[in-house]
C-alpha cells in the first residue's frame, strides 16, 4: 500500500532514520505501528476498567487523593517496584 505521510510525520520518521535510531524508513513506521497497536491495547483495557468501575463505588478526585497516588508511586519507585502499565504512559 502507498500512502502519502504529512509533512511533519515524515520529517520525524526522516529524523529518526538520519540519527540512525533506524535502518531505513519502513523501519521507523514499523516500530510506530507497534507502538500505536500498543496505545490501541492500553486504551482498550482502560476504558474496561473504567466501565468496570462505574459498576461499583468511585472515589472522589482530590487534591489530596493525587498526592497520596504520588507518594504512592515516590515510595514504589524506591523499592524498585515497576509500576502497573495500565496507569503509565
Amino acid at each position: 500500500m502507498s500512502m502519502q505521510l504529512p509533512p511533519r510525520a515524515e520529517a520525524v520518521i526522516q529524523e529518526k532514520v538520519t540519527s540512525g535510531l533506524y535502518a531505513n524508513p519502513d523501519e521507523a513506521i514499523d516500530a510506530a505501528v507497534r507502538l500505536l497497536e500498543d496505545y490501541d491495547r492500553r486504551l482498550a483495557r482502560l476504558r474496561a476498567l473504567i466501565a468496570e468501575g462505574e459498576e461499583g463505588e468511585g472515589v472522589p478526585w482530590t487534591p489530596e487523593l493525587m498526592k497520596q497516588l504520588s507518594r504512592e508511586a515516590d515510595e514504589m519507585y524506591l523499592r524498585g517496584e515497576e509500576p502497573d502499565p495500565d496507569v503509565c504512559p
